[in-house]
């Protein structure tokens, strides 16, 4: 079985679904992590900013947040310890392609975000605390 591994760009919080403004993209990761997991797929997330040993220990993501505008290239996707996409998320079809699943397991569904407004917990996250 295939190992998935996305690295991330540093997040205010581990899943960067915090704060008042839900970014669709995350919210679809997460979920998309959730059901790759359920299924028993090994499926890792790491933030650089609550992570970061990862990112220096991981020897392909360590080459490539040193190279030049390395940081700006994440996220970076690995496939059992190779990178395969760097500077967005990869989208369902392409994770499918990645870890041969089935096809219908990442089926997309329409998810609906309900934004509250959070009173600051002295996070300094702006709307609401981590």
């Amino acid at each position: 079985m295939k190992k998935l591994q996305i690295f991330e760009p540093a997040m205010c919080c581990s899943t960067g679904l915090c704060g008042v403004g839900v970014n669709p993209e995350l919210l679809r990761i997460s979920i998309v992590f959730s059901t790759l997991q359920k299924n028993g797929i090994s499926a890792e997330r790491f933030n650089l900013n609550s992570a970061p040993q990862e990112f220096v220990t991981n020897q392909p993501v360590n080459a490539l947040i040193q190279s030049e505008n390395g940081v700006e290239k994440l996220p970076a996707t690995l496939v059992d310890g190779k990178i395969v996409l760097t500077g967005r998320y990869p989208t369902n079809k392409e994770l499918i392609s990645f870890l041969d699943l089935p096809a219908g397991l990442l089926a997309t569904q329409p998810v609906k975000v309900k934004v509250t407004q959070k009173k600051s917990g002295g996070c300094n996250c702006k709307g609401g605390c981590c």
